[in-house]
Parts: C-alpha cells; structure tokens; sequence
C-alpha cells in the first residue's frame, strides 16, 4: 500500500475502512429486523402496543442480562419451536403481565393468556 503525498489514508486503507463500515451496516440491518420480530411476537401473544412490546424486550433483557439481540433471537427461536428456559420466560411473562391489558379484549377473564 502506498501512502499519498498528503499524508492521509491509502485508497487501500479507505476501500478496508468502507468495506468494515458496510459489515457493521448490514449487521445492524440484520439485528433491527429480529428485534422487530420479537415486538411483533410482544403484541401478537401480550396484546400490546409496539411501544410497550419495545419496553417488554428492554425491561426482559435488563433483568436477564442478556443483550437485547440475543433476546429477541430466543424469542423467535420460541415461537418455532415452544423451547424458552423457564426463568426467562417467566421474566417475559411478568413483563408482559405488567405492560399488557388485565382482560384480552371481548375475551373472558385473563385466565389462558400464554396457553
């Protein structure tokens, strides 16, 4: 590599910073997507609104101590095949019991929630 005359970065070095900057960009791409899942999981299973499916995954991931990605992974993983350790789906459950509706609209009492 050569470096130019004005002291700043190669045109090697540029290409190498870009290529790295489009990784990080498609990474984020990726990881907004699977977040996007799991809020949609939040208000198809807790009858909440987007936002508070936002704050569910935050809230979960806090206590949990597991990133926020890696949470919404384990909840799409759930979806498909029902396997979610207990203690987190407990802290999902309380999450979504504190955020969600007391009663499922024209529903009977919350008796069958997570059936």
């Amino acid at each position: 590599m050569s470096m130019p005359m004005d002291g700043g970065p190669s045109e090697d070095d540029q290409v190498v910073a870009l290529r790295a900057e489009v990784d990080q960009l498609k990474e984020a791409v990726t990881s907004h997507a699977v977040v996007d899942q799991a809020i949609g999981m939040m208000v198809a299973l807790g009858r909440v609104t987007p936002d508070q499916g936002w704050e569910v995954l935050k809230e979960v991931s806090q206590h949990t101590n597991i990133k926020l990605r890696n949470l919404a992974e384990m909840i799409l993983i759930w979806g498909r095949n029902g396997e979610m350790p207990s203690d987190i789906r407990a802290e999902l459950e309380d999450a979504l019991d504190r955020f969600g509706p007391t009663q499922i609209p024209g529903g009977a009492p919350d008796t069958e929630r997570y059936s």
